[in-house]
C-alpha cells in the first residue's frame, strides 16, 4: 500500500494531521524485526499500522498481515484503528467470547488482515478455517503481556504456520529481557521511546499526591476525593474483583456516575463499561489492573490508587493511564496509616480532600443500546439518519457510535433520552425492526 495513501487516510479518517517522532521512526524502519518500546497512549497502533500496510501488496485472496494482541478489548480497538486506514483491504477481528459462527462467516472470503487473540487464532488454524502460510508481516502487540498471560505456546504455533514472514513488529511499554526464540528473524532494530535518552516520546506530565486515610477502610476517603475533584475522567484502581464491586456500588450510591471493569465480568459488560467510560456516560471507572495497560482510554484526568499496586510495573502502567501525550495528569495514592509503603512508590505532595468541587464530576451523556449491527447491514450513517430523522436529534448531539456485529451503542444527551426512545419506538431502522433502550450501568446492579 502506498505510504501517501496511508498518511492521507490517517489524516482524513482518523483526524491525525501529522505523525509524531515515534511513528515516523517506525514507518521508516526497514529491519526484518522491529521492537518498539513506547508508552501506552503514544500512538503505537498507528505506528505499526503504517509499517504493516506499507509492506502489503494488492489484495490477492490471501492473508498478508496478522496482528496478535493479548485481550479481546485490545483486538477490537486495534481493528477500529486499522480498518479506516487500510482502504481496499478486508480486516477481520477474531477473539474469544465472539460468535464462532460469525467469525467463520467473516473468513469465508479470505481477509487481507487479521487482528486476533492468540488462542482464538490458533482455534481457527486448527479447524483449517484460515491459512497463514502467505503472511508476510506479523505484529505482536503488548507482546510482554501476552507472554505474561501464558500465551507463548499459542503464539509459537501460530507464528510457526507463517511460512512467508519477512517482517516482525513487537510492541511493548516496557523492555523484555529476552525475545522469544521461536521468532525466525535474525536481524533486529529496537526503537526505544520510553523516555530514556531519546527524549522524543510525548512525556506524561504527572503530579503524584499522597492522600492519607486515617482508617483502614479507604472508602470514605475515595468518596470525599471524587467529590472534591473537578469534572473529568478518573480511574480508581483496586487489586481484587470483590473490592471493585464493593467500591463501585458505594460510589454509585453516592450519586457518582461510575462504571465497573474487571476480568470476572462477561465480555459484553466489559466492552460496555469501556464504551460508557470513553463516551462520558460514566466518567468514573473502578477497575482492577485489567485496565492499566493496552487499552485505548483517552483523556483520563486522574488515576486513584485505592489499593497500592503490587509491583513497580503495575505502578508504572496504572499511572500511564493519565498524563498521556503531554497532557497534564494527576495521580492520587490513598495510604492508610498502618500500610507498608514500597520504596518504588513516591509522591510530590500531600493532599487531603476539602469542600466539594464547584465543578463536580457529572455526566450529561447517556448510552443507547440498539439490538442490530454490522451483520444486519446497519452502518453508522444509518444510525445517525435514524436518530436525526426519526428521533429529532441534531447530528451534532450524537456522540460516539460503537458498531458491533449484532448491536450498536450510541452516546446521546441524557436529558433527551426519554423523548428520544418514545419517538423512535414506532419506526424501523433501515427497514429493520429494532429495539432501542437506555443502557444500564453494571456498577449499579445488585
Amino acid at each position: 500500500m502506498k505510504e501517501s495513501i496511508i498518511l492521507d487516510n490517517i489524516a482524513k479518517r482518523l483526524g491525525i494531521a501529522g505523525l509524531n517522532d515515534m511513528q515516523r521512526a517506525v514507518a521508516s524502519a526497514r529491519a526484518p524485526r522491529i521492537v518498539l518500546l513506547s508508552p501506552t497512549g503514544s500512538g503505537k497502533t498507528v505506528a505499526f499500522a503504517i509499517a504493516m500496510l506499507r509492506r502489503m501488496k494488492a489484495p490477492s485472496g490471501t492473508v498478508q498481515a496478522v496482528v496478535i494482541a493479548p485481550s479481546r478489548e485490545l483486538v477490537l480497538q486495534i481493528a477500529e484503528v486499522v480498518r479506516p486506514i487500510a482502504t481496499g483491504y478486508k480486516t477481520v477481528a477474531l477473539y474469544g467470547g465472539h460468535s464462532m459462527r460469525d467469525e467463520e462467516a467473516s473468513l469465508s472470503v479470505t481477509p487481507d488482515i487479521v487482528v486476533a487473540t492468540p488462542g482464538r487464532l490458533l482455534d481457527h488454524l486448527n479447524r483449517r478455517q484460515i491459512d497463514l502460510s502467505c503472511v508476510a508481516t506479523v505484529v505482536l502487540d503488548e507482546y510482554d503481556k501476552s507472554l505474561e498471560l501464558g500465551f507463548a505456546d499459542e503464539m509459537k504455533r501460530v507464528v510457526g504456520a507463517m511460512k512467508s514472514l519477512t517482517c516482525e513488529i513487537l510492541t511493548s511499554a516496557t523492555a523484555l529481557g529476552e525475545l522469544p526464540r521461536w521468532l525466525p528473524a535474525m536481524e533486529s532494530v529496537t526503537l526505544d521511546f520510553t523516555g530514556g535518552d531519546t527524549g522524543k516520546a510525548p512525556q506524561p506530565t504527572l503530579e503524584v499526591a499522597r492522600v492519607t486515610s486515617h482508617v483502614k477502610d479507604k472508602l470514605p476517603v475515595v468518596i470525599d476525593l471524587l467529590h472534591a475533584l473537578p469534572d473529568g475522567r478518573s480511574i480508581v484502581f483496586v487489586n481484587h474483583r470483590e473490592s471493585a464491586e464493593r467500591v463501585a456500588r458505594a460510589l454509585a450510591g453516592e450519586g457518582l456516575p461510575v462504571g465497573l471493569y474487571h476480568g470476572g465480568l462477561d465480555q459484553n459488560d466489559r466492552e460496555n463499561a469501556l464504551e460508557m467510560f470513553n463516551n462520558g456516560t460514566t466518567p468514573v471507572l473502578v477497575s482492577t489492573d485489567l485496565a492499566s495497560r493496552g487499552l485505548d482510554i483517552a483523556d483520563v484526568a486522574n488515576v486513584i490508587h485505592y489499593h497500592l499496586p503490587t509491583s513497580p510495573e503495575a505502578w508504572t502502567h496504572r499511572n500511564g493511564r493519565s498524563g498521556r501525550q503531554g497532557t497534564d495528569g494527576k495521580v492520587f495514592v490513598i495510604i492508610s496509616e498502618e500500610e507498608n509503603i514500597p520504596e518504588w512508590i513516591e509522591w510530590d505532595r500531600e493532599y487531603q480532600p476539602g469542600a466539594p468541587s464547584s465543578d463536580p464530576v457529572r455526566s450529561s451523556v447517556a448510552t443507547l443500546y440498539i439490538n442490530a449491527g454490522k451483520r444486519e447491514k446497519i452502518s453508522r450513517g444509518d444510525i445517525v439518519g435514524y436518530l436525526v430523522h426519526r428521533g429529532g436529534l441534531e447530528a451534532a448531539e450524537i456522540g460516539h457510535i460503537a458498531l458491533r456485529d449484532h448491536s450498536a451503542l450510541v452516546a446521546v444527551p441524557a436529558a433527551k433520552v426519554d423523548g428520544l426512545l418514545a419517538a423512535l419506538a414506532p419506526h424501523r431502522l433501515k427497514n429493520t425492526r429494532v429495539r432501542v433502550s437506555k443502557l444500564g450501568n453494571v456498577a449499579k446492579k445488585p
